[in-house]
């Protein structure tokens, strides 16, 4: 039987230390994402020992939305935090390799930076991301 995930809460600003305890401890970084979370972000950072799994979560303000950067530690994050910055806007101070807001190619800048998108799917502006409308019925031919 498997033991579930254990996720933590942790301050934004105490992430870097807190990674740096992780990977001192053994831990190799799995992957980092975001979501939005009424009226926050919510950064979940996955790591692995062995066959045990953990995680931490940094809630942000959207507005504003800045964290710092766990490249210090774990070089590899410097493309999850990227992703992050292009798709939600979120900025990682101190990261290792910076794309400045260049690193994913999108349509329209932090697409997924909006507050949730409305259920009616006329209401969706052009190029926003949401649930689409259905597929109109086949019309069968009458013989």
């Amino acid at each position: 039987m498997t033991e579930p995930q254990a996720i933590d809460p942790v301050d934004p600003s105490a992430l870097p230390a807190r990674a740096s305890a992780m990977r001192a401890d053994g831990w190799r970084l799995m992957q980092v994402c975001c979501t939005t979370a009424g009226p926050d972000f919510e950064l979940l950072y996955s790591f692995a020992k062995d066959s045990d799994l953990r995680g931490i979560r940094a809630i942000v303000p959207r507005e504003g939305a800045r964290v710092p950067s766990i490249t210090g530690t774990y070089l590899c994050a410097f493309l999850y935090e990227n992703e992050i910055h292009d798709l939600f806007g979120v900025k990682f101070d101190g990261l290792a390799i910076d794309f400045q807001g260049n690193f994913l190619k999108a349509r329209m800048k932090n697409p997924f930076a909006a507050r949730p998108l409305p259920d009616d799917p006329e209401q969706i502006p052009p190029g926003n991301c949401g649930p689409r409308p259905p597929a109109p019925a086949k019309e069968t031919p009458t013989p």
